[in-house]
């Protein structure tokens, strides 16, 4: 049962492309995880299902998990750093340049200025990259967000619509902070409990990433036909500089290339349901001057699920076609 979930769980990519075409052919089978129909526990759906996800993602930790970022300190700041200046640049830099309506640029931004998604995890397996690296600039990347997805999605997004930061870092503490620190301490208090779980947990997480996207894709079907030729541009932009410059900066900084693979694919894949989310949620809609600015927010976190993949998935696959890296990183 355990190989099962595993080989379901590898093939991300794959139900992320299967899911979103089907919204895209048959949008009324995903309409109402969006459409706000269901409230559980008086949240967006959407909401509740990050919330699960991120849960997920807490009880495959352990606190030895937390001490290998001291371990592998150049690789992770390398990486941390890199996630958090190139993505949100080029997040505005794709907006400005395809000259995007405030609600698509701002969805843009804030879907570059969030974290590494758990995807890159099984991306850079299928790389030969550094899975143990992968697994920890997630974490880190993830927990750093909490403070610096608001600060910079303000600072970026500001210039097309004001961002009420306060309120974006009550939702990141909500849907990140609170289940991640769950999940750690089920994994520290109830070991057996958690373990059978993390069998089925990240099945689970791919699941309803792939329920988030096809939602949103199946509720914004009009906007993005509309509005398609230069949002695919915007985003495949924003993609492809993550993962180029993610690779070029940490061979400069000397990584081995087994650490640059892995950098690269933690920087040019983004966690794209929280994006989604967090721009899917009311508090945030409320900030537009319009409706329909509102509702072009969440398309880009969308299209970013499927672009990431595809992009991961072409360069997992050149690279694994190659020699197997060295793991050890050279001396500065």
């Amino acid at each position: 049962m355990t190989r099962l979930f595993e080989r379901i769980t590898g093939l991300f990519a794959l139900w992320t492309v299967l899911g979103v075409g089907l919204a895209w052919f048959e949008p009324d089978t995903f309409l109402w995880v969006a459409d706000g129909r269901f409230q559980p526990f008086g949240q967006p759906l959407i909401s509740v299902m990050l919330g699960v996800i991120m849960l997920g993602m807490g009880i495959t930790l352990s606190f030895d998990d937390f001490r290998r970022v001291l371990a592998l300190p150049r690789q992770v700041l390398a990486g941390v750093s890199l996630q958090f200046t190139v993505m949100p640049l080029a997040g505005f830099a794709s907006a400005w340049t395809f000259g995007l309506e405030p609600g698509l640029a701002v969805g843009l931004i804030l879907v570059a200025c969030c974290p590494g998604g758990t995807a890159s995890n099984v991306i850079s397996y299928l790389a030969k990259a550094n899975v143990a690296l992968s697994v920890t600039m997630t974490m880190a990347s993830t927990l750093v967000a909490i403070a610096l997805t608001p600060v910079l999605t303000g600072w970026l997004a500001g210039v097309f619509i004001e961002i009420d930061r306060w309120n974006l870092f009550r939702e990141m503490v909500a849907v990140v902070l609170v289940p991640v620190v769950a999940g750690v301490l089920l994994n520290r208090y109830l070991p057996r409990a958690t373990r059978k779980l993390t069998i089925v947990s990240p099945f689970v997480s791919v699941v309803f990433v792939v329920l988030i996207v096809a939602g949103i894709i199946a509720r914004s079907k009009p906007l993005i036909e509309a509005h398609a030729g230069v949002l695919l541009l915007a985003v495949f932009a924003l993609h492809l500089t993550g993962f180029g410059l993610g690779y070029l900066v940490s061979r400069m900084l000397r990584l081995s290339e087994a650490s640059a693979r892995t950098i690269s694919i933690e920087v040019g894949m983004q966690n794209s349901g929280l994006g989604a989310s967090l721009a899917s949620s009311p508090a945030f809609a409320r900030q537009f001057p319009s409706t329909m600015q509102a509702a072009l927010a969440p398309v880009p976190a969308a299209i970013s699920a499927v672009m990431h993949v595809l992009i991961g998935s072409l360069m997992a696959s050149i690279w694994n076609r190659a020699p197997a890296p060295v793991q050890m990183d050279e001396e500065a």
